[in-house]
């Protein structure tokens, strides 16, 4: 069957503010012709998914939604965050009536070796406060768990209870206190209730008795998290990536996995287990760009790779971690691993799969049961490497390939062609990998509008044979790229659509595709432009993203011919068939 649609007037209904926008001029009628009797390649189920990396303070105080900022007192200057509250007599300041210290005698953990340590010197009591992440948020009527890990110096007794107070323009909004401590460390907390809202509110912590206390791990956390778990995700940040029905989440991210140096890349294994002996690492983004520095910037790791495999869970996408293939951020240090260094590199990605996928009597699969899973997370793909280039990357993936494919051939492997869509590096790339053939190339564009929409037919003249693509990172740089002047506006978001529908129309080469990045907070963002926006107390999608959960909601199962596929007068198209319900998709 030939179906011609005639005289069509198209209006993508992608946000309500559309509503706002001016009048369009009138344009011609345009015919758009579909040919269902002749359908074409399979579309994969997990064409579009979504990319998170922790840039523009995405993880700590975002989707992980921690408001204590260096809770475990590890940032490089380990009282970050925190500061004394000075008394105030009419005469002026007073002398503080206490002290803190940053011990390291007897910590709680060797992976967490700081903790703090505040001495009250005279009766009255003694205050500190942390700033939180650019302020602390909370929701008028909500509870949140105030919890610290805390021992007293066993000789005198020392103090015997902490109070705490959220505090907003000088009015305590929630309060609730610890006690009971002894000279051991234990784990202490308490519910306290919201009874106002506040997005820069600040946690005063207040001491009575005289002598010292000590504290690590110091956290506010909201008890209502996404499906209500103690170390959960912040709720209406998850809910917009859920509404999306990813096919996949990439995690930890892009620059992130390789680090500055690889003394600071991400490991897996230091973020699992434990959430009080995860160990802290600065982030790679701290110092990234002149127009934004963030020296505050570290990573808790709380949200860590167990939480990425069950946030991939919830929300229904496939998991795609990627690992570090012993090489550091090529644009920064471009510190290599030799290659008689690797082990260390490979065994993390052999354990990695035990960890996802092996039962519960394996070393690793009976920590994913301790944490709360002893289901497997069926892990099906994994890359390695993340944007790098040249022939020092190719021979480490050499390496990784030999080991990973021996024992774990249905792993499908994910490999960089660099971080530009064409130029010597990516051409080079290429031609390795037509040679050794692995199963998918990641490919990235972080380019103007006018590039994605003159790039609708990118993908038309690829080799049918030769590995499939991931369109890994991109984004519609609507000044330049790394510009802090870039916008998520509609010029990007609509080249993007464009874009995307030469993506679906070969589906049979292009296996998944997301935008990146995909969070900022507005207070401490690096990068522009990002899919999600949010700020202490709320979030909201931009144009951009309601490109891809259009397109995320709406993929079907099998390409179908269309006419014309671009036209001259702007008209970009693609459709598909949907054979679970009998539906013809078509984006214009």
């Amino acid at each position: 069957m030939r179906t011609i649609l005639r005289s069509v007037s198209v209006y993508a209904a992608l946000l309500p503010a559309l509503a706002l926008a001016p009048a369009l001029p009138a344009e011609q009628p345009a015919n758009i012709a579909v040919d269902l009797a002749h359908p074409g390649a399979a579309i994969s189920p997990q064409m579009y998914g979504i990319f998170f990396e922790d840039i523009n303070f995405a993880a700590d105080g975002g989707l992980y939604p921690e408001l204590v900022k260096n809770r475990s007192f590890e940032f490089s200057e380990p009282l970050t965050g925190w500061k004394e509250i000075m008394p105030i007599s009419p005469k002026g300041i007073e002398p503080s009536k206490g002290e803190l210290a940053i011990l390291t005698d007897k910590p709680l953990n060797a992976t967490n070796p700081h903790y703090l340590q505040a001495r009250v010197h005279q009766a009255g009591g003694y205050g500190f406060y942390n700033t939180g992440f650019r302020g602390i948020g909370v929701h008028e009527g909500e509870d949140y768990r105030f919890s610290a890990y805390v021992r007293t110096d066993g000789k005198s007794g020392g103090p015997k209870t902490i109070r705490a107070e959220v505090v907003d323009n000088g009015k305590v909004i929630a309060s609730g206190k610890l006690e009971g401590f002894t000279g051991e460390w234990k784990k202490f907390e308490t519910v306290i209730h919201a009874s106002a809202t506040a997005d820069h509110a600040q946690l005063n912590l207040y001491i009575d008795d005289l002598g010292a206390v000590d504290m690590d791990m110091v956290s506010l956390f909201p008890v209502d998290t996404w499906k209500g778990r103690p170390n959960g995700l912040r709720k209406d940040l998850v809910q917009l990536l859920a509404d999306m029905h990813p096919g996949f989440l990439r995690f930890p991210g892009g620059c992130i996995v390789e680090g500055r140096q690889l003394l600071t890349r991400y490991r897996w294994k230091t973020t699992v287990g434990d959430i009080a002996q995860r160990k802290t690492i600065i982030n790679r983004w701290n110092d990234e760009f002149d127009h934004k520095p963030a020296p505050d910037y570290f990573q808790s790791f709380g949200l860590g790779f167990y939480e990425y495999f069950q946030l991939a869970e919830d929300i229904g996408a496939r998991p795609l971690p990627i690992l570090n293939c012993g090489m550091a951020c090529q644009f920064n240090t471009n510190e290599t691993a030799k290659m008689s260094e690797l082990d260390e590199y490979v065994q993390d990605a052999l354990d990695l799969i035990d960890f996802a996928n092996g039962p519960v009597t394996s070393p690793w699969g009976k920590l994913r049961a301790q944490m709360g899973h002893p289901e497997p997370f069926h892990l099906e793909m994994m890359g390695v490497g993340n944007e790098q280039w040249g022939d020092r990357y190719v021979d480490r993936y050499k390496v990784f390939a030999a080991a990973l494919k021996a024992k774990h051939p249905e792993i499908k492997l994910v490999v960089a062609a660099g971080p530009a869509p064409a130029g010597d590096p990516f051409d080079e790339m290429w031609a390795h990998w037509r040679e050794l053939h692995p199963d998918i190339v990641d490919e990235h564009y972080y380019m103007s509008p006018d590039w994605f929409l003159s790039n609708s037919t990118r993908y038309d003249n690829y080799d049918r044979k030769g590995p499939k693509i991931f369109a890994g990172e991109y984004a519609a740089q609507t000044v330049q790229s790394v510009s802090p002047d870039n916008r998520n506006n509609w010029k990007g978001a609509i080249a993007e659509a464009a874009f995307m529908t030469g993506l679906e129309r070969n589906g049979d080469v292009v296996t998944m595709a997301s935008y990146a990045p995909l969070m900022a907070n507005v207070h401490a963002w690096q990068w522009t432009p990002d899919a999600i926006w949010f700020d202490n107390l709320r979030s909201y999608g931009t144009p951009n993203f309601y490109v891809q959960s259009v397109y995320a909601n709406n993929v079907g199962t099998r390409v179908v011919p269309v006419t014309p596929l671009v036209d001259g007068d702007g008209l970009y198209t693609s459709a598909t068939l949907d054979e679970r319900t009998h539906e013809l998709i078509l984006k214009a």
